[in-house]
């Protein structure tokens, strides 16, 4: 098994500002704080323990490029490509288009290059240059939607790559599943009429966007059927989402039979998380990858992309981020540290109300069609 693996050192020069989640403003009481909550040191500290315990040395490194505006213009209107181009001049830079979602001088440079690895991942996977591929980029792209960004998001990584394979690559039937803790909704939108990309959003309900990534959106038109959301409820550990893995993820991809799955591959459902009531430790990520992992062996040649959305506890990431990539690469190098501690919480059993939701969810398999 060879496994690629992406990251560049700018990509940590990413600068969210002194907010919190909003700007600081003392008449409203947001005080400034040394890190916005969406920095950029978790991502580092992640490449960093896949350097300092050797993993890295199992991994194929896979040159970042830059998306060009013709790419990014495949899937996000031209005004905004032009808005983040302009407002990335400013001397205080600018924000992505929520007003939460700051962003310093020169971000147009680090998100283009984001964009651009999403894509350079999945070519070299596509081409067998590796079996599978993890582009640790920053910054994430999961919300963004064609004319704007959103929720820390700029452009939409995930969709970028998946518009590059299907009009450049001869990719005709693509899956993305979407981990993150957040809705993902900007992949739900783009695709909501295309039968050819199923896209599969595992996510705590409710959580942002808000009264977003309901069960009942199912896609519109050509492509209803073909969005599945699995909203599960505050308070899920691992057996819940080994559940719906299991249950509802590997059969739609089974049923669907992609030729090429990516992954929007965000580790904020962590049990150490500021910006989600989730308690899944490295033992839920495991299992999550090697269900994608079988569904790619069984219809896609192997074909595997993961790409870095959200996870916000610098703390616990790097260890989520290293058990991903260990199971993607068929090694082991280092125990989770920190599994003593999260795995011992309550609320890692199944519990019935949660099971009820992800039956619900199955029952939609079904309409899921190969071609």
């Amino acid at each position: 098994m060879t496994t690629g693996y992406l990251w560049d050192e700018i990509f940590g020069w990413h600068d969210t500002g002194s907010g919190t989640l909003f700007p600081a403003d003392p008449d409203l009481g947001h005080q400034p704080i040394s890190h916005h909550v969406a920095h950029p040191d978790t991502k580092r500290r992640m490449h960093e323990l896949i350097c300092v315990s050797g993993l890295v040395d199992h991994l194929t490194r896979i040159a970042p490029r830059t998306a060009s505006v013709e790419e990014l213009t495949r899937v996000h209107t031209p005004e905004h490509v032009e808005r983040i181009v302009r407002e990335s001049a400013q001397p205080k830079g600018g924000d992505a288009g929520d007003g939460i979602s700051p962003f310093g001088k020169g971000a147009y440079r680090i998100a283009a290059l984001g964009a651009g690895s999403a894509i350079a991942m999945t070519e070299a996977v596509v081409a067998g240059t590796v079996d599978n591929g993890y582009a640790l980029v920053n910054p994430a792209g999961h919300h963004a939607l064609p004319e704007t960004g959103l929720g820390f998001c700029i452009f939409n990584n995930v969709a970028i790559a998946a518009k590059h394979a299907q009009a450049v690559l001869g990719i005709e039937r693509i899956a993305i599943v979407d981990w993150d803790v957040h809705h993902g909704n900007g992949a739900q939108a783009i695709f909501a009429e295309d039968p050819s990309v199923l896209t599969i959003s595992l996510h705590q309900d409710r959580c942002f966007p808000p009264n977003s990534g309901l069960v009942e959106e199912r896609g519109t038109a050509a492509g209803e059927h073909y969005n599945v959301n699995i909203p599960m409820p505050v308070g899920c550990g691992d057996g819940a989402y080994q559940y719906a893995a299991r249950t509802v993820i590997g059969p739609a991809l089974e049923a669907f039979a992609p030729e090429l799955i990516i992954v929007a591959s965000g580790f904020d459902p962590n049990a150490m998380d500021p910006l989600a009531r989730q308690l899944v430790t490295t033992r839920g990520f495991i299992t999550l990858t090697e269900t994608v992992m079988e569904a790619a062996a069984r219809s896609a040649g192997g074909r595997l992309v993961l790409v870095q959305e959200g996870g916000y506890s610098p703390v616990y990431v790097p260890f989520c981020g290293l058990a991903t990539i260990e199971t993607l690469a068929g090694v082991h190098v280092m125990d989770d540290g920190l599994l003593p501690v999260v795995g011992g919480m309550g609320g890692h059993d199944l519990e019935p109300h949660q099971k009820e939701l992800v039956d619900r969810v199955a029952a939609f398999v079904g309409d899921i069609a190969r071609a």
